[in-house]
């Protein structure tokens, strides 16, 4: 299998050099550098990604004395031979000067002597100082080759052949390719860093492990775990033999949640099997592992096997398996750790503390929290920002934020550095409490103070302004982080979406919905909120069109979206349409809710159709589904405006029993069933078991009976009627009623 491995290895990255070899004139973007560089330099040597241009004079002059016989006697003739490099690398050679080296800066010397004459004198350069032992100056002078390459968009796989020493004595320059490893890794250029590897296998050069492991270390950071697994197979397979900082290398990765328990035990055994002896980082990484896949009893029987065995353990150990217990929430338990590091003579750190801190208040144990921060202090242990921030946090929860305020502005007094998460955990306390004055004033401060509020910051003030008004403030808000450049969370985005369809801005709300659209962001909250806020408007037509726009992006419609739309469509008596709606959600595979299934109901009982609405309303049941009083109230209305009183007042019953919430509408749609039907002893039984039961009769309720009254010619009736009313209608319904 390793061999297999090995050829799919490298046959993957000489087809990539063939494509590049086509496509030299191809622009390549290259990151910044790896965040951790194996290289540490001094501050005699500080170079970056493009060093500076120190000008001086590259240009030779070479004095030659030649006789030219007699007739001439001992004439001296001058040859100016400009442009030639021979002169300052033989300077570099015999001093072995970094300063005089550093001169050569490659794009300045390419311009004035060409690119052979010049890759020519680097190498030599570069070889002559990796056999001197001068890695730092090799490392600057290839990062210079290797920027010029980038600047120019130049293929960079032919640096091998280009600055091999010999052919015939290639192990020379193995120095110089473990350092251009390095190079194109701390750049990114991590495919490049590979074929260096495979030309160096192909040419027989032994590699340093310090190179290949800083180069499996940037392929860890970069997530490339085909050519991370390869490499290192390739390393087990033929050299370098990995030591204890690959294995913890490829033990951190495997513990970041890449792959199962199993793998990382299976790699630790293999590592005490090659005879690699685990550090105590090692372990430590082991640990964080099992702790991260949920393992934690196993992690703290490790930790005390290590311990009974004189084995090596820190406090990163018990700092992991404390958070993994906190996670957990098992927080006594991670106390007791606690107590167990101090009998193993390892003294918790700021970082035990503040994971203890963090589990309690998170918990709502914010007297706990004090008084592990209470406890830090008598072991001299300075609680940090963090500490407190997690304390502040939970006083927060409580909905004591003007406490978190006090402890905050203690904390300033104190010396502490307020920093953006403090700032806005109070924030979101006072919000949480809708104290939105207060919160915009920790904003106006928190700006004051060069801290820019992050997304989430907004989105609990915009929340708030939503919620408790001025709506204009959220917008306000909403405008501001679009001019300073902060990019709205999706949920900030539907918030403010959600405002322009209250307040009726419909083309607002459709040109941040766009916004999203292009940006892929998007949601099924935000076609819910444009959908419904366009159905109110009786545009149901247009909302319709936003399907196939989410379909598109791979946004199935809910069956909300699609009740909406029913609904929009039914109120508009457009009931070809609606049902139509229904059909295409079950296509889909949507399955109706009860909502869904009220909705088609009512719309077969608006038209009469009551057989079909009782089989749907059947069916409802049988899917399982409980039917609320609007699905009740619906079916008997339907009945009452057909005049089946006595299938309405089965219905009805059934409520009773079912304990189904009667409201004014079910009361209203009996009695003007009844009223059709000339029952006024019905109505009026109706009419005062509807005020006993403490449900107050509404204006339809009343409009019913004032002009069923009338209707029959009860005229002492219906002036009771509106003497009743003026106790509880307002004068505006009154004056409709009258003139009607």
């Amino acid at each position: 299998m390793r061999s297999i491995a090995r050829f799919c290895f490298v046959e993957r990255i000489l087809l990539q050099l063939r494509v590049v070899s086509d496509l030299k004139c191809l622009s390549r973007a290259y990151g910044t550098a790896a965040s951790s560089a194996l290289l540490l330099l001094d501050d005699d040597h500080v170079f970056d990604n493009s060093p500076a241009v120190v000008p001086v004079d590259v240009s030779g002059e070479i004095n030659v004395q030649k006789s030219v016989g007699r007739k001439r006697g001992n004439r001296r003739s001058r040859i100016h031979r400009k442009h030639v490099l021979s002169p300052v690398v033989v300077r570099v050679f015999k001093s072995l000067n970094w300063e005089a080296a550093r001169q050569l800066k490659f794009s300045r010397t390419k311009k004035k002597y060409g690119f052979f004459r010049s890759i020519d004198a680097f190498r030599m350069v570069v070889n002559v100082f990796a056999l001197a032992g001068m890695d730092m100056e090799v490392y600057a002078l290839l990062r210079d080759i290797v920027w010029y390459y980038n600047k120019s968009n130049w293929a960079a796989f032919d640096l091998f052949s280009i600055l091999l020493d010999s052919p015939k004595d290639a192990a020379r320059s193995v120095v110089v390719f473990d350092l251009l490893i390095k190079v194109f890794a701390a750049n990114s250029m991590l495919e490049h860093a590979l074929d260096v590897f495979v030309q160096a296998k192909e040419t027989g050069l032994e590699l340093s492990i310090r190179s290949c492991n800083f180069l499996l270390k940037c392929l860890a950071e970069a997530n490339r775990i085909e050519f991370l697994w390869s490499l290192f197979e390739e390393m087990k397979s033929t050299g370098p033999a990995p030591n204890v900082y690959t294995y913890t290398i490829m033990l951190n990765f495997y513990c970041k949640g890449n792959f199962g328990e199993a793998d990382i035990d299976e790699l630790l055994e293999e590592m005490e099997r090659n005879g690699e002896t685990p550090t105590v980082v090692t372990y430590s990484t082991y640990i964080y592992g099992l702790c991260r896949v949920g393992n934690v009893e196993r992690a703290l029987d490790f930790v005390q096997r290590l311990i009974s065995t004189n084995g090596l353990v820190n406090v990163y150990c018990f700092n992991a398996i404390v958070q993994g217990l906190c996670i957990k929430g098992k927080l006594y338990g991670a106390l007791k750790v606690l107590e167990g590091m101090r009998s193993c003579g390892i003294s918790p750190d700021v970082y035990t503390y503040s994971i203890l801190i963090h589990g309690f208040c998170k918990q709502g144990d914010v007297e706990r929290g004090l008084d592990l921060i209470e406890e830090m202090k008598c072991s001299n242990i300075e609680p940090s920002l963090v500490s407190y921030s997690s304390f502040i946090h939970g006083v927060c929860k409580k909905r004591r934020s003007d406490i978190s305020l006090g402890i905050f502005r203690d904390l300033g007094a104190a010396g502490y550095k307020y920093d953006q998460t403090a700032y806005s955990i109070l924030i979101k306390g006072f919000c949480m409490q809708e104290d939105l004055d207060s919160a915009v004033k920790l904003m106006e401060e928190m700006v004051g103070n060069n801290l820019a509020p992050d997304p989430s910051t907004f989105e609990s003030v915009i929340r708030g302004f939503c919620k408790m008004g001025p709506l204009v403030n959220a917008l306000e808000l909403f405008n501001m982080m679009l001019k300073d450049g902060i990019l709205p969370t999706i949920a900030t985005c539907n918030v403010i979406i959600d405002v322009h369809c209250r307040e009726g801005r419909m083309e607002e709300a459709l040109k941040l919905m766009n916004e999203m659209q292009t940006q892929g962001n998007a949601n099924l909250f935000t076609y819910s909120a444009v959908i419904n806020g366009l159905c109110k408007e009786g545009k149901s037509e247009r909302a319709l069109e936003l399907l196939p726009s989410m379909l598109k992006r791979n946004v199935l419609p809910s069956v909300v979206i699609f009740s909406t739309l029913i609904d929009g469509f039914a109120k508009q008596s457009n009931s070809r349409k609606a049902l139509m709606l229904y059909r295409r959600m079950f296509k889909i595979g949507v399955t109706p809710d009860v909502v869904a299934y009220t909705i088609r109901t009512n719309i077969f009982c608006r038209r009469g159709r009551m057989c079909e609405a009782c089989n749907l309303f059947k069916k409802m049941i049988e899917n399982g589904m409980e039917p609320d009083n609007i699905s009740y109230t619906s079916v008997l209305a339907g009945f009452c405006r057909n005049g089946d009183m006595k299938a309405a007042s089965a219905l009805f019953n059934e409520m009773k029993q079912r304990d189904i919430l009667l409201t004014v509408v079910t009361y209203t749609s009996l009695i003007f069933g009844y009223c059709k039907l000339n029952r006024f002893d019905k109505a009026d039984m109706l009419m005062g078991e509807m005020k006993r039961n403490g449900i107050t009769p509404d204006v339809v309720t009343y409009k019913i009976l004032f002009a069923e009254h009338r209707r029959c010619g009860n005229r002492d009736r219906a002036l009771e009627m509106l003497n009743e009313m003026k106790k509880s209608i307002l004068p505006d319904h009154m004056n409709n009623i009258m003139l009607e």
